[in-house]
């Protein structure tokens, strides 16, 4: 019997067990600490930043975000009320919109990114080399979720 205070072994578990294990325990680690980073925005509207690393039309964005279009909606007024981003005509159709970041707005993103970053090396542990093949394997793992269809729970 383990005591309460000791580690959960996962050597007995297949890699894909402790793959996921290891995926919810840094999901967790982030979320918990994530909210510190930048009080001032909410966890929707920090996404969205990280996600406009070029302008990009509200659907895209919306899909980027893997949410509902009426969602992204509220953070990007949020956003543009704070400063952080503009509306501006899409050139290669004049009826669409473009989500452009502003300077105030690249500068809250940069910092963001940077945050971001720090939190992720310290709660992964990982080095720079173990980071980028960790990053080229959740691209294949996100493509393909996508590809075979986005979980409900993301869709809300």
């Amino acid at each position: 019997m383990m005591a309460d205070d000791e580690p959960f072994v996962l050597d007995g578990l297949s890699p894909e067990i402790q793959a996921m294990m290891g995926v919810y325990a840094l999901y967790w680690k982030v979320d918990e600490n994530i909210d510190a980073i930048r009080p001032d925005l909410t966890r929707q509207e920090s996404h969205m930043l990280i996600k406009l690393d070029r302008p990009k039309r509200m659907g895209v964005l919306a899909c980027d975000m893997m949410m509902a279009p009426s969602s992204v909606t509220a953070s990007a007024d949020a956003l543009e009320q704070a400063g952080h981003v503009t509306r501006q005509r899409d050139p290669e159709d004049r009826r669409a919109w473009l989500l452009v970041l502003t300077e105030q707005g690249e500068a809250a993103r940069n910092d963001l990114v940077a945050k971001v970053g720090e939190l992720f090396r310290h709660a992964s542990g990982l080095n720079t080399q173990e980071t980028e093949i960790f990053a080229q394997l959740s691209r294949k793992i996100r493509d393909n979720i996508l590809k075979t269809g986005i979980p409900e729970g993301l869709k809300k």
